[in-house]
């Protein structure tokens, strides 16, 4: 037997890593309840609180649950480290923050989160962070809206709400000999199909309220990266406060431990739901990484594992059709949430992507007929006979 420390799969650290045991010796990760920390003398706190001394201090930047949750992550995503946050958008705003400043600009994806363009758009934009959105599925567009003060290419892949998907080598490939970074948002894929560091990007953010929950219970954000990045990112979380709570850190560790199982099972149902969908004379196009009637269908081959959980259609007609499928759905949650065992369908015109100007839409593909699926673990039989319902009436 070797006394090398064994390299584990992702699985296996998904159910193990970042683990320890109190004095008790449970099994189960401990959830430490408590805003502060008691030191054994003043020379103790000095040190903890100067960063000597390795150590927990106050719960808005250090808790042991946080940091099984962050340990955890960091190796099944392969970074070096992780800073957990309260909610996928805080995650984004710290990730930004920590490493932007006044007069700074981003090139960014036009086929972002409805949330993540009003961030750019409306919020950093007071802050003198520029934003130019580029055509997601184009590199030599990001190269060509270059500035001498970009410091950031920001993307997630796939797209939400159509999936579309970035090459992420060929954008590190640009961006790396200019000193810019890249942040690649992995929420959609976890890193059970997708490892974007791995691919050449620098931090990967998560919205850890979807899949990395994946029951819908509570929210929660993560940046991964190498620690010469992350630790910015802690230094803004620490004095900002955008902390992931001890109780949802714990809820998250607990769904980590069935992450792989979960997302290949779901991947596999939304492939049939998927090719159903295509098949369907009311339904005008689908949009699924998994079909080869997908623009990117090659490039997904290579950069995920399989096509992911997210379906798009497009209905035949607008959006009083679109709305009559998710009127007459009994089974389907009509929801915006995603990443649940639970399948949702929401109208992204209206909803996810309902605050961004009609222009933005347009620029990004939402039509008014597309509807979004993120789909679960119920039998896909049930899914097609509860959007038949719908479907049936256009």
């Amino acid at each position: 037997m070797s006394d090398q420390q064994p390299v584990y799969r992702p699985e296996t650290l998904a159910v193990r890593a970042g683990q320890e045991r109190s004095q008790f010796g449970e099994h189960a990760e401990a959830l430490y309840l408590t805003s502060s920390f008691v030191f054994q003398n003043a020379a103790q706190a000095a040190r903890r609180f100067s960063g000597e001394e390795a150590g927990n201090v106050y719960a808005r930047f250090s808790n042991p649950t946080v940091t099984m949750f962050e340990e955890r992550l960091a190796a099944i995503e392969g970074a070096e480290d992780c800073v957990a946050t309260a909610s996928g958008m805080s995650a984004i705003m710290a990730a930004v923050l920590a490493h932007l400043k006044c007069g700074d600009h981003i090139v960014a994806s036009n086929s972002l989160f409805g949330a993540t363009v009003q961030l750019f758009s409306n919020i950093l934009s007071r802050t003198g962070i520029s934003t130019t959105f580029v055509s997601h599925t184009d590199p030599a567009a990001w190269e060509a809206a270059i500035r001498p003060e970009t410091k950031l290419f920001f993307l997630e892949t796939p797209s939400n709400p159509l999936t579309e998907i970035a090459d992420i080598s060929a954008l590190t490939a640009i961006a790396r000999p200019r000193g810019i970074l890249v942040a690649v948002d992995n929420c959609f894929c976890t890193p059970i199909l997708q490892r974007p560091l791995e691919l050449g990007a620098d931090l990967v953010i998560h919205s850890a309220t979807k899949y990395l929950d994946g029951q819908g219970r509570v929210l929660g954000g993560a940046v991964c990266g190498a620690r010469k990045l992350t630790e910015e990112v802690f230094k803004y979380l620490r004095t900002a406060g955008p902390t992931l709570s001890a109780f949802n850190a714990w809820v998250l560790l607990k769904g980590l431990e069935t992450l792989k199982i979960r997302v290949e099972a779901q991947a596999a149902n939304a492939a049939r739901l998927a090719a159903w969908l295509e098949a369907h004379p009311r339904v005008a196009r689908v949009f699924y990484p998994g079909l080869p009637s997908h623009p990117q269908y090659e490039l997904a081959q290579q950069q995920q594992k399989s096509g992911g959980a997210i379906v798009s259609f497009e209905v035949r007609g607008g959006r009083d059709q679109a709305w009559a499928v998710v009127d007459n759905c009994r089974l389907l949650s009509i929801t915006a949430n995603l990443g649940d065992t639970k399948t949702t369908i929401t109208h992204p015109a209206t909803t996810t992507h309902g605050r961004i100007t009609p222009e933005a839409r347009a620029a990004a593909g939402i039509s008014d007929g597309l509807l979004r699926i993120a789909v679960g673990l119920e039998a896909v039989e049930d899914l097609q006979d509860d959007l038949e319902r719908g479907l049936r009436l256009i």
